[in-house]
């Protein structure tokens, strides 16, 4: 089909509006945590990975942190093995946690990594154990409840949390134009294996690289108000009202404080974009308008 004239003036105009933000972010280091229905679509699986491919030819260093709780879920039931949550953490025994190696270590990054390849990026898959990348230690689990005198310390097993993170190792691939594609699972001094949110990683690994951005795929539009409106741009301080009036509540609230400490650490801002749409994370960077919501320290 050919070009037409209007067709091609659209296209000028979006590669023009695409310039400023083009010339601010070369050399920047930008983290994306990728989950959701952008893991699973085979159309979004493609547009992420072509996502990532471009910002590093354009001279940006993307990293890509990914979960895979469905796929856990999917192969724990395929053996046997109760799923229980904590908290809507899941209850990790020696066991679980073989189970989540085996699929966010193996299955998962290694297809994200192919898939990056496939469309003509160079990535390298990663878990925290690979160059000592992720250092964890146990996550203290409390829970509150009227008919205790001081909260209860859930035992939720090989669950963690970010202790360090070496980043001369991400320094070097990026620097080596490759991709790092990072599993959630650390390691502690005694070599234990931990199981940790995704969010949570892709917001320690940003903080300690001084990032430029930390992007946080979802499956919802971006924080909204009470009417059901999107919240496009907001400050830290912002952030603070609406979880303090209630506006944002329940799941959504660990995956916003993992913003906020982000970005309170040094990183310029946080994104809680719209995964369900086709090259989200580019429009989200190189356009006027975006498709969710920035997070920033500065009063607008």
């Amino acid at each position: 089909m050919p070009l037409t004239r209007d067709s091609a003036m659209n296209t000028a105009n979006v590669l023009s509006e695409a310039l400023p933000y083009l010339q601010r972010f070369v050399g920047k280091t930008i983290v994306v945590k990728y989950g959701g229905n952008a893991m699973i679509d085979e159309e979004l699986k493609n547009s992420f990975a072509r996502d990532m491919v471009m910002l590093k030819l354009v001279g940006i260093n993307p990293i890509v942190v990914h979960g895979g709780g469905p796929q856990i879920g999917d192969l724990l039931e395929k053996l046997n093995i109760e799923s229980r949550f904590v908290n809507g953490m899941r209850v990790t025994t020696s066991e679980t946690m073989d189970v989540v190696e085996m699929v966010l270590g193996g299955l998962v990054n290694k297809d994200i990594v192919n898939l990056i390849n496939q469309n003509g990026g160079n990535a390298i898959g990663l878990t925290g154990k690979d160059g000592q990348l992720l250092h964890a230690r146990k996550l203290h689990v409390t829970h509150k409840s009227p008919e205790l005198e001081k909260p209860e310390i859930i035992d939720i097993g090989h669950v963690g949390e970010v202790s360090h993170i070496n980043t001369s190792l991400l320094n070097m691939l990026t620097n080596s134009d490759f991709i790092p594609v990072i599993a959630p699972i650390g390691v502690d001094e005694e070599g234990h294996s931990y199981n940790i949110n995704a969010d949570l990683v892709a917001g320690k690994v940003a903080e300690a690289l001084q990032a430029e951005k930390l992007i946080l795929l979802t499956n919802i539009a971006g924080l909204m108000d009470k009417e059901g409106k999107i919240l496009t741009g907001l400050t830290t301080q912002q952030v603070d009202s609406l979880i303090e009036d209630g506006t944002i509540y329940g799941g959504m609230l660990p995956k916003i404080q993992c913003a906020l400490d982000a970005v309170h650490g040094g990183v310029n801002s946080a994104h809680i974009i719209d995964g369900r749409v086709a090259h989200s994370t580019l429009l989200e960077l190189f356009t006027d308008e975006g498709v969710g919501t920035l997070i920033t320290n500065r009063r607008r």
